[in-house]
């Protein structure tokens, strides 16, 4: 029982370790990875960066059953509906952190259930996951109009600064 507690105490302090890590602007931007490795779109055909170029991304790599990724979900989507129509895209890279949320049954139930409107990338081979360098749940990339990852944030909260930043990328020609 002892070695459980401590189990839970080590998993409880590395997730509000993760869950208050953050990033601002990056100082260099980089060119944003493909999106690569992907078993199933859902809410949308197969996307691709140069597709998208002329746009601005929000690349938001979750999974449905973290709970700091479903906190953020009410920011996400409420940035979808105010900005999709002004030129953001945002793509959701779910990423499995268990077995059972490989099952693209499932996702789909998570996707209706938190009224997800916007393409979902399956990166069950965690390929675009690698390709970004992630190590977090949630974690996002917003990248620029011209393909470069100009801003990430790992974790929940930064709600207000990373609204202004799609707004500011927006405006800009």
């Amino acid at each position: 029982m002892h070695a459980l507690l401590k189990t839970l105490a080590a998993a409880a302090a590395l997730a509000t370790a993760a869950a208050s890590v953050t990033a601002a602007p990056l100082k260099t931007s980089v060119k944003a990875p493909e999106f690569a490795g992907i078993e199933q779109w859902l809410n949308s055909a197969p996307l691709t960066m140069s597709q998208l170029r002329g746009k601005v991304v929000l690349v938001d790599f979750w999974t449905y059953s973290c709970i700091n990724c479903v906190n953020t979900l009410s920011h996400v989507t409420s940035w979808h509906r105010k900005y999709k129509d002004q030129g953001l895209v945002i793509v959701g890279v779910h990423t499995p952190e268990y077995a059972f949320e490989r099952s693209t049954d499932n996702v789909k139930t998570a996707i209706k259930r938190f009224g997800i409107e916007y393409p979902v990338a399956q990166d069950n081979r965690y390929a675009t996951w690698n390709a970004y360098d992630n190590r977090y749940w949630p974690a996002f990339y917003l990248i620029d109009k011209s393909g470069q990852v100009v801003y990430t944030h790992f974790g929940e909260g930064q709600y207000a600064e990373t609204e202004a930043l799609i707004k500011n990328l927006l405006a800009q020609k």
